[in-house]
């Protein structure tokens, strides 16, 4: 998923014709699920009856608007689900004053140049207030090799203004008449919908950092070391240092990755989280360290081959190594969980 949203940032800003802009329009009117018996329904109520009456549809509730709208979290990507036996994403992220609204092909049966998909695809932002400000976007669209995106933007004021209520937005991707050409793909037609509640969290202060302390480093003979596991938000996590590095920093850096483990709540899908890796100075607390951010999977790993170059981590002065010691650490600042809504 991160090589999607990589090649979408850069094509973002270079304005690559393989991302295809649904042109922006005014806004239109969706089903009236709002309303039921006079009652104004809640954002929960209304997903779910969406989901609900259209088969074919996934919709993402994203509680924690802000953090993307401010960039602190770079891209908020929904859970893996089927339509027409393929798998899709949603994207949402931040760019250039404009929150941009993805939808991605991501079947691994998609590889390749000589393949297509032809569908009709509905892509809906929901108005925090009335279903006639709903920012709604139809196209019939050919996903192939050159074009495995379809994006909506939309200014990130009128996004705060008009489509965010107490933090949170609702998207949804309706896809329909899915015809696949040179591809082998058999499914059962989905039954009802699928609806999920993505939460960008803030990690607690006092629940945030994890501190691997390592003595006798100088006797390490195996590529790898692994710290125990430890739990922050939905999963557990540890990391792994490669004392002599691998890859490009094979023979010449330190080696550091941060890997997700097990699920502690929440379904097993993939989670956000923003952190940073360090090696801790034992003299002057000049830390080095690297930040990251990353959505893991259900075995996920995110770091850096060439973390500290050894001459670096060897250098007395730089308080890395001591009396063949050393301290390595993670610290989180936001992290994701996902509940099911249906």
């Amino acid at each position: 998923m991160q090589v999607y949203i990589d090649f979408l940032l850069t094509a973002i800003r270079t304005t690559d014709q393989q991302v295809f802009f649904l042109e922006n329009k005014s806004c239109s009117v969706s089903d009236d699920h709002y309303l039921e018996m006079g009652q104004t329904l809640s954002l929960e109520d209304t997903i779910r009856a969406e989901a609900k009456s259209h088969n074919n549809v996934h919709l993402m509730l994203v509680d924690g608007m802000s953090k993307l709208m401010t960039r602190q979290v770079e891209n908020c990507v929904s859970s893996d689900f089927y339509v027409g036996g393929l798998k899709w994403n949603i994207v949402i992220l931040q760019q250039q004053d404009c929150l941009y609204y993805v939808l991605v092909i991501t079947d691994s049966k998609c590889i390749g140049s000589n393949w297509k998909v032809n569908c009709n695809v509905k892509l809906t932002i929901y108005s925090a207030t009335s279903p006639f400000l709903n920012h709604n976007r139809w196209t019939w669209f050919c996903f192939d090799a050159n074009n495995t995106t379809l994006l909506v933007s939309i200014p990130v004021k009128n996004m705060q203004e008009l489509y965010t209520v107490n933090d949170k937005s609702v998207f949804s991707a309706e896809i329909t008449n899915v015809n696949p050409q040179s591809l082998d793909v058999g499914w059962n037609p989905r039954t009802m919908g699928t609806a999920e509640n993505i939460k960008l969290m803030e990690v607690e202060r006092n629940k945030s950092k994890f501190t691997w302390k390592i003595t006798h480093f100088s006797t390490f003979v195996s590529e790898h070391h692994s710290s125990y596991q430890f739990t922050v938000g939905p999963r557990k996590w540890y990391l792994r240092m490669y004392p002599k590095g691998t890859l490009e920093g094979k023979g010449n850096s330190l080696s550091l990755y941060l890997h997700a483990s097990d699920y502690v709540t929440g379904p097993n899908t993939k989670t956000l989280a923003v952190f940073k890796l360090r090696v801790l100075d034992q003299l002057k607390r000049n830390h080095h360290e690297i930040g990251q951010q990353f959505w893991f999977g259900s075995d996920g790993q995110k770091g850096e081959p060439k973390f500290l170059a050894l001459e670096e981590l060897h250098k007395a002065s730089n308080g890395f190594l001591v009396n063949d010691q050393i301290y390595i650490g993670v610290e989180f600042f936001y992290i994701s969980t996902t509940e099911n809504m249906i």
